[in-house]
């Protein structure tokens, strides 16, 4: 069986990036983002970068650090709100933006990694995201033909990973991140825990491994909060 394990998220990148490539990355906000191969993503110098991700992190830390860097010329995104180097480049004409509904963006993934090259879907229709785009009434609604979306590479966070790359994520961290795996031509997952082959229930698998390439073990990751909120006292 091919070897899938490597030993830092540098080597796990090594041989797969290139200017102008199309990156899915997963997570929703901060959670369940692949800290580390973003930081090596950063590390790695490319740039003029097409990224997929539900949102672009925010100041200096996640996909944000690829904004201060300049290496990313486009955003296929959701949301963009915690993000004031985004907002600045977008409305500085420095970034090109693609806004889809979240739901959208989701199901374009999604057909992505399952071979379907558009669908069609009420969300946006009569609104600026349907500009362009074909539209088709189907009983007695309209509806705007979205395309999928296919990444060179997808960069992903999981929980627990076997050595056949078999992923399970945890809880909300689960995300974007299998749509996001399931649409990349090469996907890199970065976990918290690897565990032999068998040591993950079938049932429990969220992620077949045939979808998985390679795969970094990060134990310790930060995991920091995007927005703290506390109860005075502790209650």
């Amino acid at each position: 069986m091919k070897n899938k394990i490597f030993l830092s998220a540098a080597e796990a990148l090594q041989g797969l990036l290139a200017n102008g490539q199309t990156l899915a990355v997963g997570g929703f906000g901060l959670c369940g983002i692949p800290e580390a191969l973003i930081a090596a993503l950063r590390d790695s110098g490319v740039k003029d970068l097409t990224v997929i991700s539900n949102n672009a992190g925010v100041d200096g830390f996640g996909l944000g650090q690829l904004l201060a860097t300049r290496q990313i010329r486009k955003m296929i995104s959701s949301y963009v709100g915690e993000n004031k180097e985004f907002e600045r480049q977008y409305l500085a004409g420095e970034l090109e933006l693609e806004f889809n509904p979240q739901g959208t963006l989701a199901e374009r993934l999604r057909a992505g990694g399952a071979g379907i090259p558009a669908f069609y879907t009420r969300t946006g229709y009569g609104t600026v995201v349907a500009e362009g785009k074909e539209t088709r009434q189907f009983g007695e609604h309209w509806y705007v033909l979205e395309t999928a979306l296919v990444a060179d590479v997808a960069l992903v966070k999981a929980w627990k990973a076997d050595r056949a790359g078999n992923l399970v994520f945890r809880k909300t961290a689960r995300n974007f991140n299998p749509a996001c795996a399931m649409a990349g031509k090469v996907c890199v997952a970065e976990v918290e825990e690897l565990v032999e082959i068998g040591g993950i229930d079938p049932d429990q698998v969220h992620l077949p491994g045939i979808y998985v390439d390679r795969i970094v073990v990060n134990p310790n990751p930060e995991k920091r909060i995007e927005q703290r909120t506390t109860r005075e006292g502790g209650k």
